[in-house]
């Protein structure tokens, strides 16, 4: 009888194991079927910005294209650009980096860095750092110059000027 009752158990329990798909699988392979996505659907502003991977920097007479990062300081960024170049005041700060206040916060996911020349980070929030050397600190990646060529000389010494805006 007790090796009846554990037979019966086994194959119960086999039944239920191998019935199928669970009820999100179902949900998930009924949606896939009929090309509804399961997420959630994005408004066209979001689309644009995912869009956007370059942008362009201007100093002076020099023009360099970045590729942006993929998170969410890039995306502000990005929105902020949409609506009109981001022209920024910046200053030598150690022979290596050129530093500007944005003017506004954006979200921060620092993490301790090691930069090179062509990088762009986000520092405290609100400031962007444009490295024509090397550092060690906590930044939010922005992006890096794709061909940093001619950067240093382009920064020059002191206090530069220089717009970034969307690369169409």
């Amino acid at each position: 009888m007790n090796r009846f009752v554990i037979v019966c158990l086994a194959v119960v329990m086999l039944l239920f194991t191998a019935c199928g798909q669970s009820e999100a699988d179902l949900k998930e392979t009924s949606m896939e079927q009929t090309g509804v996505s399961a997420l959630t659907p994005k408004n066209e502003k979001e689309e644009a910005r995912d869009m956007v991977d370059k942008m362009k920097v201007q100093i002076g007479e020099y023009i360099f294209t970045a590729t942006l990062e993929k998170n969410e300081a890039s995306s502000q960024l990005v929105e902020m650009m949409n609506k009109e170049p981001i022209v920024l005041a910046m200053d030598d700060y150690s022979g290596f980096e050129k530093v500007g206040s944005l003017g506004k916060t954006l979200s921060r996911s620092d993490k301790q860095t090691v930069t090179q020349s062509g990088d762009i980070v986000l520092y405290n929030g609100n400031n962007i750092v444009l490295f024509y050397g090397s550092n060690s600190w906590s930044y939010t990646r922005l992006g890096k110059i794709d061909d940093p060529t001619n950067l240093e000389k382009a920064l020059g010494s002191g206090s530069v000027t220089v717009t970034l805006s969307v690369d169409n």
